[in-house]
């Protein structure tokens, strides 16, 4: 991020009572600053000053170190008299920008964290309640040949029936009328099912938007999408 540092200058004086302690015959004056920080989103004045004192002859700025007691009190003497800054911190327009944008982004946040959840859909609902004996439901079911391998693989679109119930294993027949590529589900036949069900499977994942059953080996899988 942009910054710089400025310096200053508040006020200047002459010290013709000071010796000068590297210099003996050579005049000093002491010069009163502040820091200017400036960046894209504020700027800041130091409220506190500092001094330096610099031989005039040589233009020279004299080490601190060097500073005699007068120095010191003179300097302390002089820094009480150095006028206050017009402020100590200023937002610039761009940092108002960011403010504001900033308090938008949190404002988003809280709004969003506190409002009430949306009413689920019936849709939804439905999806989300446990698979019973007699639901109907549209999906595609996948049949391995061999698990992991795709070459051979069935694959139908279509309506399914929950035959059965048995714990957590569920007899599901699908539809007598399936198709391999994806028709609109209105257009399928949703009340003849065979006889007898598929493999036996077992639910494995269940959501507002899908539910999916897997068999014991991994071979059939049927995914479903909606609820009749």
């Amino acid at each position: 991020m942009f910054i710089a540092i400025d310096k200053i200058e508040q006020s200047a004086h002459h010290t013709d009572k000071l010796q000068n302690p590297k210099a003996p015959g050579n005049v000093m004056v002491l010069g009163i600053y502040r820091n200017k920080i400036r960046t894209a989103l504020y700027i800041v004045n130091s409220k506190k000053t500092y001094g330096e004192y610099w031989d005039k002859i040589e233009n020279k700025k004299i080490p601190k170190r060097l500073w005699t007691p007068e120095m010191k009190a003179f300097y302390k003497e002089k820094a009480l008299e150095a006028p206050r800054p017009p402020y100590i911190f200023k937002i610039t327009i761009i940092g108002w920008i960011f403010v504001l944008l900033m308090t938008g982004v949190f404002g988003m946040i809280v709004y969003n964290e506190l409002k009430p959840p949306l009413p689920k859909s019936a849709t939804y609902v439905a999806m989300e309640q446990a698979p019973a004996e007699g639901d109907i439901y549209f999906g595609r079911y996948e049949i391995y040949k061999e698990k992991g391998n795709p070459l051979g693989m069935e694959g139908r679109f279509g309506w399914f029936k929950v035959l059965q119930v048995e714990g957590d294993i569920y007899h599901i027949a699908k539809s007598t009328e399936m198709n391999k590529g994806h028709k609109p589900k209105e257009q399928l036949n949703s009340t003849d099912f065979e006889t007898e069900s598929m493999p036996p499977v077992k639910l494995t994942e269940q959501t507002g938007y899908n539910i999916r059953f897997l068999s014991d080996d991994g071979l059939t899988e049927i995914y479903i999408t909606d609820k009749k």
